[in-house]
């Protein structure tokens, strides 16, 4: 995650133990302070859906016995996603009209 942007606002729900992991990492110098939390109920359901397919393609798996195993296969996972929502520059990769085979293949061999 080196080339994403910092968020302006983070929208939680009610669960304490995610408002005092931002709280910490606001204090640990990762999050700058300048970043607003907000408690949503329903607003979060939004992440929520983002990470729906992440949960589909893992839960066949029946999890990772290694952490670095786990990172790779999820961040291919949202990269893909990121490509089908057109939140991915695919310009130098063959642009819109290329199919998702090629725009993969080539996000895979940069």
């Amino acid at each position: 995650m080196k080339n994403t942007r910092v968020p302006v606002k983070i929208t939680l729900d009610a669960y304490a133990a995610s408002h005092r992991a931002v709280q910490e990492m606001k204090e640990d110098g990762e999050l700058p302070c300048r970043v607003k939390v907000r408690s949503s109920r329903y607003l979060n359901n939004l992440v929520e859906q983002d990470h729906r397919r992440v949960k589909q393609r893992i839960r066949p798996m029946l999890g990772f016995k290694r952490f670095d195993n786990a990172a790779v296969t999820i961040s291919g996972i949202e990269l893909a996603e990121k490509i089908k929502k057109g939140q991915y520059k695919t310009g130098k990769l063959g642009g819109r009209k290329a199919a998702m085979s090629e725009l993969w293949n080539a996000a895979l061999a940069a």
